[in-house]
């Protein structure tokens, strides 16, 4: 034994017996860095924030586990459809088979499919909610997040509840093909008939929301909410330049774009979000109850 060992035993500076690698590595996410301004801060402090940038605003992804903490009050969320899970009804595959794919998701994110539904209250205000999560294969519409939101819809007209779903997606699935098409109309036909019993319907857009869930469901809320800088769009940048031959704006497809010609109703923070929706759906029960 070397003497500098020797000492550092005495001293309790260098334990007797040998220490894993692993355990000397502290954690990656102790401290996260802002990706908009650099700021590095403790992660508690952005969690306390709903993973919101307390310096410039800047909002991280987050989970719809996350969104539910966030908006609803403690120990209210009750699923419902949750053994809902997407076959492989064209035998897909890319790179991975689809049927692989999914079951890897399942481990990933905990999630039978992209979007989680369910009863809830915001401030004793029972309301119906579906909220997509965008680790789920980008928060694709498939057959299964179809066939939850229609049953979410349908529950809440049935119950005479509100309604709000929470989007984040890259738009349909195209490992279902026109079965995720299809999605489309069917969630649609549904929200026509909440629509028709005066129930009110709030959607958020969060970054990003784009594809098929822009072009159906998305855009039909009464009141439609946007988080700050979230990317709104139905094709992509270049596919527009290329087909109208020419440059857009650099804040093209932003929620503050969006806002400004007509699309969206509001843009509220995350850290708002709760608030705000608690004032809407006040203003409903105060007009027609």
């Amino acid at each position: 034994m070397s003497l500098f060992k020797w000492l550092a035993q005495k001293r309790n500076l260098l334990p007797d017996k040998k220490i894993k690698k692993d355990s000397l590595k502290s954690p990656q996410s102790l401290w996260v860095k802002c990706n908009q301004c650099n700021l590095l801060m403790y992660h508690k402090i952005l969690e306390s924030n709903c993973k919101v940038c307390p310096a410039c605003n800047h909002h991280f992804p987050t989970s719809s586990q996350d969104r539910i903490k966030y908006i609803f009050d403690p120990d209210s969320w009750n699923s419902i459809d949750n053994n809902l899970s997407s076959t492989d009804p064209l035998g897909f595959s890319d790179r991975k088979l689809y049927a692989k794919r999914l079951i890897d998701m399942k481990l990933k994110t905990g999630l039978s499919d992209a979007v989680q539904t369910g009863i809830a209250s915001i401030e004793n205000i029972s309301v119906a909610c579906g909220i997509m999560d965008f680790r789920f294969m980008g928060g694709s519409m498939g057959s299964v997040v179809g066939e939850k939101l229609t049953r979410l819809i349908e529950k809440s007209t049935s119950l005479r509840l509100p309604l709000i779903i929470l989007c984040a997606s890259g738009g349909a699935r195209m490992q279902e093909g026109m079965l995720s098409l299809m999605q489309m109309a069917k969630v649609s036909s549904a929200l026509y008939k909440h629509s028709e019993a005066s129930l009110p319907y709030f959607t958020i857009l969060t970054s990003p929301t784009t594809g098929g869930v822009t072009a159906s469901f998305a855009m039909l809320g009464d009141i439609i909410i946007a988080e700050p800088r979230a990317l709104i769009a139905f094709a992509g940048r270049r596919v527009i330049e290329q087909t109208i031959k020419e440059d857009l704006p650099d804040n093209f497809q932003t929620s503050e774009y969006l806002f400004n010609h007509g699309f969206i109703d509001i843009i509220v923070p995350r850290t708002e979000l709760r608030s705000q929706l608690h004032k809407l759906l006040s203003l409903y029960f105060n007009s027609f109850h």
